[in-house]
């Protein structure tokens, strides 16, 4: 592995006592593109950012991408690095510290889920998984497909998702897996390969009716709530020893800002376990009676649906079915009861 390069020299070496950056690595910058839309709290936070991780703006190892943000109307400015750079930063931290870093076998998953240890089909995966080793400890990340595939404006891939899907989606497991194993080294910081899909062309409009200046789009902002830095926590949750530590898991998605139904999910999963450890129950006598009032899953779905339904009518949003989906992350039909009750409250304060 070849170590990260010697920030440039002469007027545009970084120092790493400096606080803002010189006119003549702001001449640079601007030309590598980054315009007058850029905030001077953006490129404050850049050159903190260069100066943690050491990699170096001018020799392209680490650089700000603009992309239109239509909350804040304004392109917004996010560091990118490829892969490469985080593998580089992963060694070094090792290198430095002590310790060990090593993976397991990339494992590629098909759509009817199951998982294969090499990818032969000229169809895409459906996900990726890569887990991280370091010292000891792993730290698995699963990546979908069709969450990361950068796309032209009819839907299909372009650009090397076209010709090597199961590696730029491998790649994308591996950055949330080193992201997991190498928190504070490569927080704030994502890979080109994560971030290609931020390109895609903006899906057509959600709402038969407009959302008015100054109005809150509350589908999005019921959406817009996976604050989890890439984490894989429903993977994690699986994979915890035992219920105390998914609830252990449960708080720290909580905390990140994961979605209902990551929440949710991982509830469901802690339960499971606990009842697993639990020893059966006896069974009652054949002439015992126990008075309860029993909802079928059904109904229950149907109670939260009709909440959530009544939720969206008194706020006035329309186009239910697909402003749904897009909230909840899945169809509505997928969607467990929990999941869709936890949306509908996140919707109904602002009626």
């Amino acid at each position: 592995m070849t170590d990260i390069a010697t920030t440039a020299g002469g007027s545009l070496a970084i120092r790493p006592d400096q606080t803002s950056w010189t006119p003549d690595q702001q001449a640079v910058l601007q030309q590598s593109g980054i315009d007058n839309d850029v905030t001077g709290a953006e490129l404050s936070a850049f050159l903190h950012l260069c100066q943690r991780t050491l990699l170096d703006p001018f020799s392209r190892q680490i650089y700000l991408i603009g992309r239109w943000n239509g909350q804040q109307r304004r392109k917004v400015f996010t560091p990118q690095t490829s892969i490469d750079g985080y593998r580089v930063i992963a060694h070094r931290v090792i290198a430095e510290h002590g310790g060990a870093l090593g993976y397991e076998d990339t494992l590629w998953c098909d759509k009817s889920g199951r998982w294969h240890d090499v990818w032969l089909s000229d169809e895409p995966p459906a996900a990726a998984k890569v887990v991280v080793v370091r010292n000891g400890q792993r730290f698995p990340a699963v990546a979908r497909h069709s969450e990361y595939v950068q796309t032209k404006k009819d839907g299909t891939p372009t650009g090397m998702w076209v010709k090597m899907p199961a590696t730029m989606t491998a790649k994308c497991a591996e950055a949330l897996a080193l992201r997991m194993a190498f928190p504070h080294d490569l927080a704030g910081v994502y890979t080109a390969e994560e971030m290609a899909q931020a390109d895609n062309p903006a899906p057509a409009e959600r709402h038969l009716r407009r959302v008015q200046p100054g109005e809150t789009d509350l589908w999005s902002a019921a959406a817009e709530g996976d604050l989890s830095g890439g984490r894989d926590f429903i993977n994690e949750a699986t994979e915890a020893a035992d219920a105390d530590a998914v609830r252990a898991v449960w708080q720290q998605a909580k905390q990140a800002g994961a979605p209902a139904h990551v929440l949710n999910e991982v509830v469901a999963i802690g339960k499971a376990k606990a009842a697993a450890a639990e020893p059966a129950a006896e069974p009652a006598p054949a002439d015992e009676v126990v008075d309860a009032e029993v909802l079928s899953p059904e109904d229950d779905y149907a109670a939260a649906v009709a909440d959530l339904r009544a939720a969206a009518d008194a706020v006035g949003l329309e186009d239910f079915e697909q402003g749904t989906e897009q909230a909840l992350g899945m169809p509505l039909a997928d969607a467990p009861a929990d999941a869709i009750r936890s949306l509908a409250a996140q919707i109904r304060p602002a009626a």
